[in-house]
């Protein structure tokens, strides 16, 4: 595909975008819940057939020799299909953003005027691995009413297509259109280039994948851009914190899935912790490799030396980097040299300390007594999430209903005109 032809795809795709997002902007609340719940019956129906396409890409993407991180985050099972429809069902019953009045005012001059909540529009989303991302993206934008623009990996094309189809059936079964949810079937990069390009008809694009992708997208895209970096999360054990607790935390938070945005991949422990051995003994132990500065390293021979790219990296592996630092000032300025502005955490019985840590850490989330892998929409109550943005405009961490939407000033008058 030239750049001529994935020009005019875009621009068609778009311009039904476009259209379907009118009427979804004024779609109530009912008749959109009513086709996510569609929606989630027809991925149970065709089950059977979106598993088949998913074990179609499954055996392409272990050809191609993804990483095992790739790999599950690509791969598909009844369990996982099943949550994937629970997810749909609790968008369904989310509170919807649209029409909400923020607030009220009538300034001097008599105009009642109000801040009220509507769709951003036509979004793009260019994302990588994960096909829930396709049903994920798909429910928010209905439900917040607007219209999307998928373009995913090629490494999950078939999974996506048919994830995209049990979404289009629950949209035609609820009378909205089809095109409200689009998915750019080609896999060919020409069309990524075509979507950044397209000012005009894109009003937002959301880049959900590494670090590579989302810096294509910042650098070429010609639309406002949602974006995250990727997640180089820490959690900071404080002296105070409960030992018990602490191992708790850190095995869960680097070890239940490694894959996800929301894992561990730097611990930091205070110097003044009085079992740091045991900490790291649990990750050792449970077949993590950790990569620590000198006096990590004398806790446990299998500790390896860690070199400066490791404070920096998001693994996605059974792999950590580990730290010794003098105290809370040490472990924020630690994090806020080398951290992504994610998700950070810290374990401690101290609550001052807590604050402090709370206040100071500049990232999306920050967490007290809880592992990073609560980073996610559905564990934030947000039924699902489009990603999890880590800038400071518009929207910040989870981005689910509320960050798809924008806001528009309605005012009622009584005849006024300004002098």
């Amino acid at each position: 595909m030239d750049t001529a032809e994935a020009t005019a795809l875009i621009a068609d795709m778009g311009g039904r975008a476009r259209t379907a997002a009118r009427i979804m902007a004024a779609a109530p609340t009912a008749q959109k819940a009513a086709a996510l719940r569609g929606a989630a019956d027809q991925l149970r129906d065709r089950a059977v057939a979106i598993l088949a396409a998913n074990a179609t890409d499954m055996a392409r993407a272990t050809a191609a020799d993804l990483s095992p991180a790739l790999l599950d985050r690509l791969r598909l099972d009844d369990a996982r299909l099943d949550a994937i429809a629970d997810a749909l069902h609790a968008v369904a019953l989310l509170p919807d953003p649209v029409g909400q009045v923020i607030d009220t005012r009538i300034p001097d001059n008599g105009i009642v005027l109000s801040r009220v909540r509507v769709p951003l529009g036509v979004i793009g989303i260019v994302y990588e691995s994960r096909p829930n991302v396709t049903i994920d993206a798909g429910a928010l934008c209905i439900m917040s009413g607007n219209a999307v623009i998928l373009r995913g990996g090629s490494e999950a094309t078939a999974s996506n297509a048919a994830l995209q189809g049990a979404l289009t059936a629950g949209l035609l079964g609820a009378d909205l259109p089809a095109d409200a949810v689009q998915l750019v079937a080609t896999p060919d990069r020409a069309a990524v280039g075509a979507l950044l390009a397209a000012a005009g008809l894109i009003d937002v694009l959301i880049p959900r994948g590494g670090k590579a992708l989302v810096a294509r997208v910042q650098a070429d895209a010609r639309v406002p851009v949602l974006a995250h970096l990727d997640g180089n999360n820490h959690i900071y054990v404080h002296a105070a914190a409960d030992p018990a607790m602490a191992r708790a935390i850190v095995v869960n938070a680097k070890l239940r899935r490694t894959g996800v945005c929301g894992a561990m991949e730097t611990l930091l422990i205070d110097a003044a912790y009085p079992e740091p051995a045991a900490l790291v003994t649990a990750l050792l132990d449970a077949g993590c490799t950790l990569r620590g500065d000198d006096r990590a390293q004398a806790l446990d021979p299998r500790i390896a030396p860690a070199t400066a790219d490791d404070w920096t990296t998001e693994y996605l592996d059974a792999i950590a980097a580990v730290a010794i630092v003098d105290g809370p000032d040490a472990a924020i300025a630690h994090i806020a040299a080398h951290g992504s502005g994610h998700t950070d955490a810290i374990v401690t019985a101290d609550e001052a300390v807590a604050e402090r840590f709370l206040a100071t850490v500049d990232s999306a989330i920050v967490l007290h007594n809880a592992s990073t892998q609560f980073a996610d929409g559905g564990q934030f109550g947000l039924g699902a999430e489009i990603g999890i943005a880590t800038g400071r405009l518009h929207a910040r961490g989870p981005v689910a209903l509320e960050g798809l939407t924008t806001y528009k000033w309605v005012g009622h008058g009584t005849g006024q005109v300004r002098a």
